[in-house]
C-alpha cells in the first residue's frame, strides 16, 4: 500500500483497496474563525431553546440516521475498512442512543432539590458553551455521537474535529444534524491541523474540550486545555483484562473472547486484549478460542460475511506487527497469524500469542488490532493482580460461575468498568470512561449529560 500523506489535505484512503477516493483541504486561518465564530453564535440560540425541543431534535435525528444508514455505512467501510454489517450496527446504535437521551435525559437537567430547609435550595445544570471534540476513527459515528448527543441536549454546542482518515464521516454527520433541525453553529466541523486545533482550544469561545484518542494526543491535547483553565474530558486507550476461572462456562467465554477481541478488527478501545486464564483449564480454553479465530472470515469489508476487515491505516498495521514480533522475542508462543497478509489491501491476519507474561510487549502495550494475548493465571488472587499490572484502567471482563466472587473481583480490579459473564461494551444507560493513562471523567447516562454543565447553586433568601 502507498504511503499517502500530506501537509495540506485530510486524505481518505480505502483501506480495502489502498486507493485515495477523496482529499479535504486543511482550514485556513480564515476558516477556523468562521467557524468558531458560528460556533458562538449558534450556542446563544441553542441554549435558549426548551430542553423539550432540544430532545425533540434528537428524535429527529433518530429518524434521519435510520434513513441514511446505507450511506453513512457505506461511508465508515470505505474510509476506515469496518465490516459492512458492523458499521450498519454502529448507526443503529447511534439511532437507539438518540432515542433513549430524547426520553430520559430531560429528567436529568431538571433542577436537583437539596436539604437545604423549606427547598430554599436547588442545584441547576446549565450549558458550558461550544465543546470542541477531537474524535478517532475506528467508530467514526458512534464516537463522535456517543459525546455529541448530551452534550447538544444539555444546551452545549459541539465542534468536531474528526481523525483525518474518516472526514467524509465527519461532513456526513454534519449533514443529518442539520436535516434534523438542529441550529445552525451547534454542529460543527472543522478540519483542521495540530496548530488549528491548539489555537481553537486557546479561543475564548471554546468552553471545554473532549478528546477519544491515544495517551499520546489525550496528554498533549489535555495539557493545553489545562493550560487554557478549560474542563478536559479525555477516554484514551486500553489493555483490558478478560478474566476466565475454572468454573467459567469455556463456550460462552470463548464466544465471547473472539467478539471482544475480533471486532471491528481489533480496533477498539475496550476490547479484550489481555486473556487471563486459570492454568486449569487454559489448555481447554486455548484449543476451543484458537478453532473460534481460525473459522473467522477475513476479507472484503463490502461482503455481509466478513467478519475482519482491513486495518484503517498501513503505518497501525506496521505498528502492530513489530509488537507481535518483540513479543514473539521475549519469549510468547505464536498460535495463530501473526504477519501481514500479502496484497493490495491493509490486512493482518487474525492472531493468538500464547505464554505471555508481565514485562512482554503485548502485556504492558495496547494492541490495536486483530492479535489477543493468553496469559495464564495460578488462581483468583493471581488473575486480579495480573489484571492490575498495567497503566491503563479502562475496562475488564470476568468469568465465573461464583457470582459473589466476581463482585469482589470487581471491587478490587482497577478499571472504569467491569462486565461480569459479559464481554465489554458502551451503553447510555452506564458510563463509559477510565482510571490511570485509559483517562478521566465519564461519557453517557447521566454521568456523561452533566460532565460539561455548570452546576449552578442556586439559594433563595438565605438570611
Amino acid at each position: 500500500m502507498s504511503r499517502h500523506a500530506s501537509t495540506t489535505h485530510a486524505i481518505s484512503l480505502n483501506p480495502a483497496s489502498g486507493q485515495v477516493f477523496a482529499e479535504y483541504p486543511f482550514e485556513s486561518v480564515e476558516q477556523l474563525e468562521q467557524s468558531l465564530e458560528r460556533a458562538a453564535a449558534g450556542f446563544k440560540v441553542w441554549r435558549e431553546q426548551p430542553v423539550s425541543g432540544r430532545a425533540q431534535v434528537l428524535v429527529n435525528l433518530a429518524r434521519v440516521l435510520r434513513e441514511k444508514t446505507e450511506a453513512m455505512a457505506q461511508m465508515i467501510t470505505a474510509e476506515m475498512g469496518k465490516p459492512i454489517a458492523q458499521a450498519r450496527a454502529e448507526i443503529e446504535k447511534c439511532a437507539v442512543t438518540c432515542e433513549w437521551y430524547a426520553q430520559h435525559g430531560p429528567a436529568m437537567l431538571e433542577p436537583e432539590k437539596t436539604s437545604v430547609e423549606n427547598d430554599k435550595a436547588y442545584i441547576a445544570y446549565r450549558p458550558l458553551g461550544p465543546v470542541l471534540a477531537v474524535m478517532p476513527w475506528n467508530f467514526p459515528v458512534w464516537q463522535v455521537l456517543r459525546g455529541a448527543i448530551p452534550m447538544i441536549l444539555a444546551g452545549n454546542g459541539y465542534v468536531l474535529k474528526h481523525a483525518p482518515n474518516v472526514m467524509g464521516c465527519a461532513f456526513l454527520l454534519r449533514d443529518v444534524w442539520r436535516e434534523a433541525g438542529l441550529t445552525e453553529g451547534v454542529f460543527e466541523v472543522i478540519n483542521a491541523t495540530n496548530e488549528g486545533v491548539s489555537k481553537a482550544i486557546a479561543d475564548p469561545r471554546i468552553a471545554a474540550v473532549a478528546v477519544t484518542g491515544s495517551v499520546r494526543a489525550g496528554s498533549a491535547i489535555a495539557s493545553q486545555a489545562g493550560a487554557a483553565l478549560k474542563k478536559c474530558v479525555l477516554e484514551l486507550g486500553g489493555s483490558d483484562p478478560f478474566i476466565v476461572l475454572a468454573d467459567a462456562n469455556l463456550d460462552e467465554a470463548v464466544k465471547a473472547a473472539m467478539v471482544g477481541r475480533y471486532q471491528n478488527s481489533g480496533q477498539i478501545c475496550v476490547a479484550a486484549k489481555r486473556i487471563i486464564v486459570q492454568e486449569s483449564v487454559l489448555q481447554a480454553f486455548t484449543d476451543k478460542f484458537v478453532a473460534a479465530v481460525t473459522a473467522l472470515k477475513v476479507g472484503d469489508p463490502q461482503l455481509e460475511s466478513t467478519y475482519i476487515g482491513p486495518m484503517a491505516r498501513y503505518d497501525l498495521r506496521d505498528e502492530l506487527h513489530g509488537q507481535v514480533l518483540a513479543t514473539l522475542s521475549e519469549g510468547a508462543s505464536l498460535l495463530l497469524g501473526g504477519e501481514a497478509i500479502a496484497g493490495d489491501g491493509n490486512y493482518y491476519a487474525p492472531t493468538i500469542l500464547a505464554d505471555v507474561r508481565p514485562g512482554m510487549t503485548s502485556f504492558k502495550e495496547e494492541l490495536f488490532g486483530p492479535v489477543a494475548s493468553l496469559i495464564a493465571a495460578r488462581d483468583a488472587e493471581h488473575a486480579v493482580e495480573l489484571a492490575n499490572d498495567s497503566e491503563f484502567g479502562l475496562a475488564g471482563s470476568v468469568w465465573t460461575a461464583d457470582e459473589a466472587l466476581a463482585r469482589d473481583i470487581a471491587s478490587r480490579l482497577e478499571t472504569g468498568g467491569v462486565f461480569i459473564n459479559g464481554y465489554t461494551a458502551s451503553d447510555a444507560r452506564v458510563p463509559i470512561g477510565g482510571v490511570k493513562k485509559s483517562g478521566f471523567g465519564r461519557e453517557l447516562s447521566h454521568f456523561g449529560i452533566r460532565e460539561f454543565c455548570n452546576a449552578q447553586t442556586v439559594w433563595i433568601d438565605r438570611r
